[in-house]
């Protein structure tokens, strides 16, 4: 049923990401000491949802297609989005143009002279140019890739019809237990953009991409670290990519981009000293603020399954 064993560990985590709303929705907890923690571990298990998003448009779950269409229905309900349209800006703009003006989530998007601030609204400020450019290619598909449009429309129709439901049944669960947990998820998993790709050399064969190498936030993040094997090979499955990052990009790569520690990254970055640096140590040079250019693939260059980012042997 699974192309990997080690995605039990996606369908266990799905899975608690629905305990973890069911359990709170039921008992809503009012004591402080245990109601922050769930909400945090909602937050947290939401943004997972929205990495396995990431990893099933690239290499799916299942070996039936049918199972990868439906997988793709329920991690639309764990991070708030619809899993198709997460192709559009994700595989087709930022993986085929890195950091160019065709990749709509280049972080040079952001100019704020206090990074924290780059890293706080980096989400905000690209949002703007993914939502018009991803209905121009719904537009798009809508005669190119019916099937692909069919599944875009399941995914909306069942995520807007779960939403208006629990909206009904008690708005300030809602808010609370669904919606919030959503935000963080999509504000983290676009966020994680900046932090691999801000200051790196996106025409290097090798340095075009920030790595966090540690063991335990690769544990929990389906090893989303390594990100330089990842946009060299983007179908290569999550378990993979520590193995082959050893071999094809760690002994090429900067140092300075195979970060040991996340969290020490984060502080040095966005609190002391907070400066938004290159890779190698040097202040980072915005190229002149430019509209995006057009990206949408001619009907020639469209997959034609690209729903599941990579096609599922039947």
């Amino acid at each position: 049923m699974l192309r990997y064993r080690a995605d039990i560990k996606t369908l266990l985590f799905v899975a608690t990401y629905f305990a973890l709303v069911a359990a709170q929705w039921i008992y809503a907890p009012r004591a402080l000491w245990l109601a922050i923690p769930l909400l945090g571990a909602t937050c947290a298990f939401s943004f997972l949802g929205a990495v396995a998003t990431h990893n099933s448009v690239h290499c799916p779950v299942f070996r039936r297609r049918w199972m990868n269409r439906a997988f793709q229905v329920v991690l639309t309900l764990t991070y708030g989005h619809p899993v198709s349209a997460y192709v559009p800006g994700h595989n087709l703009s930022h993986h085929k143009y890195t950091q160019s003006r065709r990749d709509v989530m280049r972080t040079t998007k952001v100019r704020y002279r206090w990074n924290l601030l780059n890293g706080l609204l980096f989400m905000s400020r690209v949002v703007r140019d993914i939502l018009p450019a991803d209905m121009r290619y719904f537009r798009a598909m809508y005669r190119r890739n019916p099937p692909w449009f069919r599944q875009m429309l399941l995914e909306s129709a069942v995520f807007l019809g779960a939403m208006a439901a629990l909206l009904a049944l008690d708005w300030q669960k809602f808010v609370l237990y669904v919606l919030i947990p959503h935000q963080y998820a999509a504000w983290g998993i676009v966020t994680m953009n900046y932090l691999q790709h801000d200051g790196c050399d996106e025409d290097s064969e090798h340095d075009h991409s920030r790595n966090f190498v540690g063991r335990l936030v690769n544990w929990w993040t389906y090893n989303n670290g390594f990100h330089s094997i990842h946009h060299i090979e983007p179908g290569l499955h999550w378990s993979l990519l520590p193995a082959a990052h050893a071999r094809r990009v760690a002994p090429f790569i900067h140092p300075n981009l195979d970060q040991p520690s996340l969290l020490a990254y984060l502080f040095r970055s966005f609190v002391w000293p907070g400066k938004r640096l290159r890779y190698d140590g040097a202040p980072v040079v915005l190229p002149p603020e430019e509209p995006d250019e057009e990206w949408i693939p001619g009907p020639k260059e469209t997959p034609a399954d690209v729903s599941l980012g990579a096609i599922a042997p039947s």
